[in-house]
C-alpha cells in the first residue's frame, strides 16, 4: 500500500515509519527536517503542514497517518495542533485521499465515572494544553462524513520510558483505557506502531476511536 506519514521523525511518527517499511508498504513521510529521517528507501518531503500545502503530496495515498506534533514545549501547543489538525484534514479530503489515520491522546479516554481524563484534577499540567487539543480536534473530526477517518488514542503510560520493546500484541477498546492485571494503562511506542500498521491493513476502526494497550 502507499501510505504517507505526517510527522515521519516525531517519537511515535519515526516508529511507525519504521513499522510500516519493514512490512513492505511503499512509505512516504512529511516531515520539516528531512535529515532526521533514518530509515532508508523512504520517500521524504519537507515541508511545514502549518503552513506549506501538501495536498499535492497525498493524491496517490492509500491511507494519510498524522502523527502530527505542535511540541510539547510550544507555548501555542494548543492552537497549533488543533489548526495544524484541521489542515491535514482538509488537504487529505482535497487530495481525494479516502482514508485518514490520526494519532491522538488518551486525554479523551473516559475514566470509570464518565469524565475525560484530561479533566481530571491530577492530569499533568505539563501535558494538558495537548491533551485539551487532541481531544478537543478529535470532537471536530467526528463530524468529517466524507473521510474514511481513524482516531488513536494510546496508553496513558505511553512515553520514552515505555519504549524498547516490540511484543507484535496488544488489547484494543474504544473510548475507555484498557488496564492489565496490575492495573496499569501500557504499550511501548514500538507496538504503537504495529497496531496502527494492523489497522492500515486490516481496517478494523472505520468512523471511530479506538485505543490499545497489553
Amino acid at each position: 500500500m502507499n501510505v504517507t506519514v505526517i510527522g515521519g521523525t516525531g517519537f511515535v511518527g519515526s516508529q511507525i515509519v519504521s513499522e510500516l517499511a519493514a512490512r513492505g508498504h511503499k512509505v512516504q513521510t512529511i516531515v520539516r527536517n528531512p535529515e532526521k529521517v533514518q530509515d532508508t528507501g523512504i520517500s521524504v518531503v519537507k515541508a511545514d503542514v502549518l503552513h506549506d500545502d501538501i495536498t499535492a503530496y497525498l493524491k496517490n495515498a492509500d491511507a494519510v497517518i498524522s502523527a502530527y506534533n505542535a511540541g510539547w514545549t510550544n507555548p501555542e501547543l494548543y492552537r497549533d495542533f488543533v489548526e495544524g489538525s484541521r489542515k491535514i484534514e482538509k488537504e487529505t479530503q482535497a487530495s481525494g485521499a479516502k482514508r485518514l489515520i490520526v494519532i491522538g491522546g488518551a486525554g479523551s479516554l473516559y475514566d470509570a465515572e464518565g469524565k475525560q481524563l484530561v479533566d481530571a484534577a491530577d492530569f499533568p499540567e505539563s501535558i494538558k494544553p495537548g491533551a485539551a487539543a487532541a481531544r478537543d480536534y478529535y470532537n471536530e473530526l467526528k463530524q468529517n462524513t466524507v473521510l474514511d477517518w481513524t482516531y488513536f488514542s494510546p496508553a496513558i503510560e505511553m512515553h520514552p520510558g515505555t519504549s524498547g520493546t516490540r511484543t507484535g500484541t496488544y488489547r484494543t477498546g474504544a473510548d475507555h483505557p484498557v488496564f492489565d492485571a496490575a492495573g496499569r494503562s501500557v504499550l511501548s511506542v514500538e507496538d504503537v506502531a504495529v497496531a496502527i500498521a494492523d489497522e492500515v491493513e486490516q481496517h478494523r476502526f472505520p468512523k471511530q476511536r479506538f485505543t490499545a494497550a497489553y
